[in-house]
């Protein structure tokens, strides 16, 4: 029999965090703490998929928060279709050993039309008129209505944007108490993204981190003493190291210096063209994936890019291989930023030329990762007047942009997609069970084995 187990996601956590949350730090000094390493990218979606599948981003296939579908020339990112994570998952794995396993997923990411049993995810309402309405997405999906009339609707905006704060992961993490009193699942994995938002934003030295750290700190230590009440053992895991960051790699305008990205022009603004494109980056933070169109040009912007400023290193084919991210949904070529740098997406040589969803909070139609969506432009006067006036005039029936995000990079002072870093600084794994593995680190495909050994002791299946 199964015993249940809850696991804990603080993104952002390592051991440097630790010595600011006192009650995430009296768990670790009752438990053994390991240090995570983190597949390349060492970003969100792929090191979740690395985790639940006990598989590299070549097996599974999740080789960043987005790329380039070549079919449909168009750039996807932040998907959600649990289809697109190729593997058995842990919870799977886990009903095979024990049918009478079942398993809530609380946004950790690729949630929907998954096989747990109970998941919930952010999902907002696309209005015909351009309004983007809180929600979420359940299943089953009673199970939405249910939580938001318990709790109120899903906070989306402050799930991410300039508005984000401790109120989603307070949010998500009363979710999982909810419906932990209500259907007992053998497994809940929760997320907890609000450190993550500080840790970028102002930068992991920054002491407006602490505030952060503090928050996250009070709602991760209530969902843990509540779950170990309940017998629940529980572990806590966190998916990469963010780390300081003073310089952007502008990639993208590189490769249209060179003739290779091309654009296209509506209404006077520019749009990426990927399919004309020769090359052109999608940029994830401190990893960029780039799609290069005829095979007998990939040497040629390899040089390219290994010859721009903050860039440390390019990973053809047999290069990504050697990192297990040789997928055909990579890039052909992989640039990875120096300590201290990271990616941006932009591909405009004019700011005024940029499209009009840049100076907006949109991840999907952007091609790539915008940390700036955390921002309000800064050379708004009087932001919230700004703010609540667009908002009236939405409420009015009038077509309004909330364009208040800045294009400026440079705001940014946190970043992560680099697997070498200090001790400090790395993910960590925080177990109270006695784990088969003494392993002082620990890859990231190793977590799933240790969540069958939560659920099952020593004697699970590993593989």
């Amino acid at each position: 029999m199964a015993h249940r187990t809850a696991v804990l996601l603080v993104v952002g956590l390592n051991r440097w965090i630790l010595d600011r949350t006192p009650r995430l730090a009296f768990f670790a000094r009752t438990a053994t703490t390991r240090t995570i390493l983190p597949p390349t990218p060492a970003v969100t979606c792929s090191v979740q998929s690395s985790m639940l599948t006990g598989r590299a981003p070549n097996r599974h296939g999740i080789v960043g928060n987005g790329w380039y579908d070549r079919d449909l020339a168009e750039v996807q990112f932040w998907k959600q279709s649990n289809h697109l994570v190729q593997g058995e998952k842990v919870w799977e794995t886990a009903r095979r050993r024990d049918p009478a396993v079942t398993t809530a997923n609380i946004y950790w990411w690729y949630n929907m039309y998954s096989s747990a049993d109970y998941s919930v995810t952010p999902r907002p309402i696309y209005k015909a008129d351009g309004r983007k309405i809180p929600d979420c997405y359940s299943e089953p999906p009673e199970l939405r209505d249910e939580l938001q009339e318990r709790l109120g609707t899903f906070p989306l905006f402050q799930f991410w944007g300039p508005g984000a704060s401790i109120e989603s992961s307070r949010w998500i993490a009363q979710a999982a108490r909810l419906i932990f009193e209500r259907h007992q699942p053998t497994l809940s994995l929760v997320y907890l993204p609000h450190l993550d938002y500080a840790l970028q934003k102002f930068g992991p030295d920054d002491p407006g981190v602490g505030e952060a750290a503090a928050e996250i700190d009070a709602v991760a230590g209530d969902l843990i003493d509540f779950f170990e009440g309940e017998g629940v053992r529980v572990a806590l895991v966190s998916e990469y190291g963010i780390e300081p960051v003073d310089e952007v790699v502008r990639i993208n305008r590189a490769l249209r210096e060179e003739g290779a990205l091309r654009v296209r022009e509506e209404q006077g603004l520019e749009l990426l063209d990927a399919g004309a494109s020769g090359a052109f980056a999608v940029a994830d933070h401190q990893v960029a994936h780039i799609y290069v169109k005829k095979p007998d040009h990939v040497q040629r912007y390899a040089d390219l890019c290994r010859g721009l400023p903050g860039v440390e290193q390019v990973l053809d084919r047999a290069g990504q291989a050697r990192l297990g991210l040789d997928h055909a949904r990579s890039g052909d070529l992989v640039a990875v930023a120096e300590s201290g740098r990271w990616f941006s997406y932009d591909y405009w040589l004019d700011d005024a030329r940029a499209p009009d969803f840049a100076r907006t909070v949109d991840i999907h139609r952007k091609p790539g990762y915008d940390p700036a969506e955390l921002f309000i432009d800064p050379s708004i006067r009087m932001p919230r007047a700004a703010i609540g006036w667009k908002l009236l005039k939405r409420r009015l029936g009038f077509r309004t942009l909330l364009d208040v995000i800045p294009l400026d990079p440079s705001l940014v002072k946190g970043s992560h997609g680099r697997v070498e870093q200090p001790r400090e600084r790395r993910p960590v794994l925080i177990t109270k069970t006695e784990l088969a593995s003494d392993q002082e680190e620990l890859p990231a495909a190793g977590v799933r084995d240790v969540i069958l050994e939560h659920l099952f002791g020593r004697e699970s299946e590993q593989g």
